[in-house]
């Protein structure tokens, strides 16, 4: 049992979930966190072992698509000192970085898609942070009551 559980926010056009899958050993990294409440769950919080909902965002219908695994967690953003990135920060500095970044690996699919609006319509999910308004990060934490039941509407095992 992970223990911890999270939300991790993805546009489908960056990278989608089942793009993830396809990728060699089914893994990725994120990137370009530039806030720094999700910074502080990267870096202190999040850990290997740790499960996270993998949430489609900025798109036609957002929602939870699947479910990966944190393989690794709160080392450097490599691309906060890349002067070609955009998501380079000429304030940072490799002795004093100031950005996380964290690797996932797919898990499972969920059975049913679950839409931010299905999540807004389940009462017994009224305070998980995604479907409070004006929740924007792109990390959030995930209880496990909240975890089992977003899990229970996706039709897998928690």
């Amino acid at each position: 049992m992970a223990s911890q559980y999270w939300l991790v926010k993805c546009e489908p056009h960056e990278c989608s979930f089942d793009e993830l899958k396809t990728r060699e050993k089914r893994t990725g990294f994120w990137r370009g966190i530039r806030n720094y409440q999700a910074r502080n769950f990267i870096r202190d919080q999040m850990a290997k072992g740790d499960l996270a909902f993998f949430y489609h965002s900025n798109c036609d219908e957002p929602g939870v698509a699947g479910i990966v695994e944190i393989i690794a967690a709160g080392y450097p953003d490599p691309s906060q000192f890349d002067k070609s990135d955009r998501y380079h920060d000429v304030k940072s500095k490799p002795e004093d970085p100031r950005w996380s970044s964290f690797d996932v690996k797919w898990k499972k699919r969920f059975q049913s898609f679950v839409s931010l609006a299905d999540l807004k319509a389940n009462t017994k999910l009224a305070e998980m942070k995604v479907v409070q308004k004006g929740q924007r990060l792109s990390i959030q934490p995930v209880t496990a009551s909240e975890w089992k039941q977003v899990c229970q509407m996706g039709g897998v095992e928690a």
